[in-house]
């Protein structure tokens, strides 16, 4: 497979591929409805959806694709959420979505250890792809919204799950950059110590075909001129595909300027999970609910 170098080649690629089905939790807003009426008429996916009957009858879609979507009325949020986890869980969908309900309610129904769908000894961390002007293919990078400061087995899952996306995305060595302010291993920061470790594992196969380095800063990891002229020799080569952020503050800042400042599209799902999630905040786009999607169905599909 080709590797998708940006977000109009995912949903090109997705065109021609088996659509995937995907549980909504409370599509009663806009965006999310735009997003899923997109993906609809792109043809990529599926959809069950888990609110309030009245709302979601009443959406110009479900006359439209009556034959690809369904509709589960329950007024109730937090068991729309818990439902529409159960279809997932039962394999029922194989994407779960946020729609309009607070992260938490939906969060409690995944975590639920019970009934939810992050099966035990997993970690859950949050994955975006960034489409960004002036650059050649997309970036990955983890985590900026769910683990706030990652311990060693977590950043150990950290890599795995940015790895699996990456070749989901026809990545088949993902150069993965472990995330610092420096390029020096102190022991004043426990994370480039953890960075160590991770670097030998990855030489012993833990991750499979892959190349990994650090600690070095974004501008290393991203710019092949940077290390040149800081005298930096690293087979990531200035051309990481995927970055581990050293904190979720550092993740978030680097997010949001990315959006703010560079005009990057973004896209972003949950793994560790069974299935992959949309997460998406109530301030993304159409657009961007879009590629979060279309990210999540490939690399569902790709499991």
């Amino acid at each position: 497979m080709q590797s998708i170098p940006n977000f109009e080649s995912l949903l090109g690629h997705l065109a021609d591929a088996p659509r995937r089905r995907v549980a909504v939790a409370c599509p009663h807003d806009s965006h999310t409805v735009e997003a899923i009426e997109a993906a609809l008429e792109k043809g990529f996916a599926d959809f069950i959806f888990f609110g309030k009957a009245d709302i979601i009858k009443a959406l110009p879609l479900m006359d439209n694709y009556a034959d690809r979507v369904e509709l589960v009325g329950i007024d109730d949020t937090d068991e729309a959420a818990r439902a529409a986890v159960e279809a997932v869980r039962t394999g029922r969908a194989d994407v779960l979505m946020k729609g309009m309900l607070n992260t938490d309610n939906l969060l409690r129904a995944v975590l639920n250890k019970e009934h939810g769908i992050l099966p035990a000894g997993n970690v859950l961390t949050h994955i975006t792809a960034a489409q960004i002007p002036g650059r050649d293919r997309l970036l990955f990078f983890t985590d900026a919204a769910v683990i706030p400061f990652p311990t060693l087995p977590q950043r150990l899952a950290m890599v795995e799950a940015i790895a699996e996306v990456c070749r989901a995305f026809g990545i088949d060595e993902p150069r993965v950059a472990l995330i610092h302010c420096t390029e020096k291993v102190s022991p004043k920061f426990p994370v480039s110590v953890d960075y160590t470790e991770i670097k030998e594992m990855a030489a012993q196969g833990r991750f499979g075909n892959i190349i990994v380095d650090g600690p070095m800063d974004v501008k290393v990891a991203c710019d092949p001129h940077a290390g040149e002229v800081k005298g930096i020799v690293s087979p990531i080569e200035g051309r990481a595909d995927a970055l581990i952020m050293p904190d979720i503050e550092s993740g978030n800042v680097f997010y949001k300027t990315l959006n703010c400042f560079a005009g990057a599209l973004t896209a972003g799902m949950l793994a560790g999970t069974s299935a992959p999630v949309v997460l998406p905040s109530r301030g993304d786009s159409t657009r961007s609910k879009l590629c979060s999607l279309a990210m999540a169905c490939l690399t569902a599909a790709n499991r």
